[in-house]
């Protein structure tokens, strides 16, 4: 499939991809990228699945009550694997929550730290979801596969701790899915809300946050292109608002799940989160846009080394909670208190 924008790409912020990263994360990158890895572009993606689970996979102690692995029956008849994580303190809402990884990398293990921090500080259940990745499954199977794991947690949530107020959550490709979970109102039952953290809301290279942060750091446009590429089953798909949110019809979005929507300042994505926070707000539903501007992709998951990315996690858990409080008064759902 060609790439929808050829051009060659720009030398980045200011020659300087570290350029106006806070300098606690500033430091963080460059020890990352001290490592040497090849850009995730020219990678094979078996080679780039092996190094992401090397690099990524969580030796956190972050605590919580309970944690269990299990499978339910996925859309395509083969398991669907999950892991619940349970705070302390139930009956709890519950969030499912969808990892990042380009639609191509990513496992529960490499998303433990960001499910055990969203279980933490929002004080719900998280239900963590081992999609199917391309591109040996190619889109729609991911959405099919969020969908179900949203549908399935609504059925049975009280039997793990949950009081049936149901959210989503994502990260980068995965606030994608959640997005698409949340447009495609399974059941036609809208989600408590949509926690999107650096989402992918279009195949555009050419947004003003493409052009500034080129380079990355963390994550390039040849990266997104490469992702893009193995994600789609062709052109025509990239026009589906469940692969690119940002193309969904206003009534579409106004029937959507109030948003938490948090962006970066130095991220190639920024622009494709701000702009489906202003869509959705343009809709009629209720948004929280967190902006961070001198934090990078994939900022969240490094709270535990930089303190303005502690922070900001304390932000979009507060606002995660105060939605999931909210749908809770209004269903009379208990609080767990």
């Amino acid at each position: 499939m060609p790439d929808a924008d050829p051009s060659p790409e720009p030398a980045g912020a200011a020659d300087d991809p570290l350029a106006g990263l806070d300098p606690e994360l500033r430091a963080v990158v460059a020890d990352i990228e001290a490592l040497g890895v090849p850009p995730w572009h020219a990678l094979s993606v078996e080679s780039a699945r092996r190094i992401e689970d090397e690099l990524f996979d969580s030796d956190t102690d972050l605590p919580v009550a309970s944690t269990l692995d299990l499978a339910i029956d996925g859309p395509d008849g083969d398991d669907l694997p999950l892991r619940i994580y349970r705070p302390e303190g139930t009956p709890a809402p519950t969030l499912v929550f969808l990892h990042g990884g380009g639609w191509c990398l990513g496992t529960l293990d490499s998303a433990d730290d960001l499910a055990r921090r969203l279980c933490q500080r929002v004080g719900a259940v998280v239900v963590s979801v081992d999609y199917r990745l391309a591109p040996e499954h190619p889109f729609p199977a991911a959405v099919d596969d969020a969908v179900r794991a949203l549908q399935w947690s609504r059925e049975y949530a009280p039997e793990f701790g949950g009081n049936g107020v149901v959210g989503v959550a994502g990260s980068s490709a995965g606030g994608t899915l959640a997005a698409a979970a949340s447009l495609a109102r399974p059941g036609g039952e809208t989600p408590a809300v949509q926690t999107l953290l650096y989402p992918v809301t279009d195949r555009d290279f050419g947004t003003d946050s493409y052009e500034a942060n080129a380079d990355g750091p963390l994550l390039t446009r040849a990266d997104m292109r490469r992702f893009w590429r193995e994600y789609l089953r062709s052109d025509v798909d990239a026009a589906n608002p469940h692969a690119a949110p940002l193309r969904a019809r206003e009534a579409t979005l106004a029937a959507t799940a109030p948003a938490v929507v948090v962006t970066a300042g130095r991220d190639p994505l920024r622009d494709d989160g701000a702009a489906y926070a202003a869509r959705l707000a343009d809709a009629g539903v209720d948004v929280d846009h967190l902006d961070y501007e001198g934090m990078c992709h994939g900022f969240c998951s490094l709270a535990d080394e930089v303190a303005a990315a502690d922070a900001a996690f304390d932000d979009l858990a507060a606002a995660t909670r105060e939605r999931l409080a909210a749908a809770g008064a209004d269903s009379g759902a208990p609080d767990g208190s």
